[in-house]
């Protein structure tokens, strides 16, 4: 004698509801935080790019602001300012370090803090 199934199976609208909410949530988390990722990724560049620069640590500290202001401004960098950015020489050494945090609302009260900390060190030749 077979016994047939009675129920029905599969998803409720419930749990598709649900399933379709968690996917809602995490996407938004990826398109509010991605960017943050992707302007952190420049200035990891920007600061790459700075090492490969001759006689930067013979430099001012002014002239070395400058250029990092500069090619901030063309990668489009937005979470980093001046305020965030510290540049020391001793002896012979030229340490340039960014620390910078940025905060990205979410959804109503809840909002996101992501801290970099960046840190080249530039040897004089």
């Amino acid at each position: 004698m077979k016994r047939y199934r009675s129920n029905q199976t599969g998803l409720t609208f419930l749990s598709v509801l649900v399933i379709l909410g968690l996917i809602a949530f995490f996407t938004l988390l990826i398109l509010k935080i991605g960017p943050i990722y992707l302007d952190h990724y420049k200035v990891k560049t920007v600061l790459a790019s700075l090492e490969n620069e001759p006689n930067l640590a013979s430099e001012s500290i002014r002239k070395v602001r400058s250029l990092l202001m500069r090619r901030f401004d063309i990668n489009m960098v937005e979470h980093v300012k001046k305020e965030d950015i510290t540049i020391k020489k001793m002896d012979g050494v030229l340490t340039v370090e960014i620390d910078y945090e940025v905060i990205e609302p979410i959804i109503g009260n809840i909002d996101v803090l992501v801290y970099f900390d960046d840190r080249i060190e530039v040897r004089s030749n």
